[in-house]
């Protein structure tokens, strides 16, 4: 989001160096863009998608029927933005259950796969867990972590998580999402 700063007129990155020794640390991704096609059924074109916007003022029920309406409009995924997350007009398991509502009926009405990415990053490691946990026993394919706001550790244990329970894990690299 630094490019959208608007006190900045030009930024550049010069040079980015990761030390080896750090690097190692990290276990990286599972899996790549193919895992999300096998999962979605879809090759031999480009994945389309979209972040629902508006991004805060919607009720979980309005938020499930703008997903339904762009899945049964043709879109493969959608995509809570970074910081939908648990407001009080959009509590996040209301949230997860009108998207995952939305989800299966524009699958049964179009015969393909769809998915929605669930932003279950949360003040704490076992909130994050617990949404992680709820969207996996609710069917959904993918979830959502705002890496930087959650932390490296929690983004470990989700990566973990998400590693061992067939679960595909979208990072975002904003900083809004709790």
């Amino acid at each position: 989001n630094v490019f959208g700063f608007k006190a900045l007129r030009a930024l550049r990155l010069e040079d980015l160096r990761i030390p080896p020794a750090y690097s190692k640390t990290f276990i990286g991704p599972p899996h790549g863009i193919q895992v999300e096609r096998d999962k979605l059924n879809k090759y031999g074109r480009p994945l389309l998608g979209c972040t629902i916007k508006p991004k805060l003022g919607l009720s979980a029920k309005n938020y499930g029927r703008a997903v339904y309406e762009c899945l049964r409009g043709g879109l493969d995924f959608t995509k809570d933005d970074e910081n939908v997350n648990s407001q009080p007009f959009m509590r996040w398991r209301d949230r997860f259950l009108f998207v995952a509502e939305a989800l299966f009926k524009s699958q049964a009405e179009t015969g393909e796969i769809k998915g929605h990415y669930l932003n279950a990053t949360a003040g704490t490691c076992e909130e994050m867990m617990k949404r992680a946990v709820f969207a996996r026993e609710l069917g959904v394919p993918i979830i959502m972590h705002d890496y930087l706001t959650g932390g490296f550790t929690a983004n470990t244990s989700l990566a973990y998580y998400c590693r061992d329970n067939g679960l595909l894990l979208h990072i975002h690299r904003a900083m809004h999402a709790v």
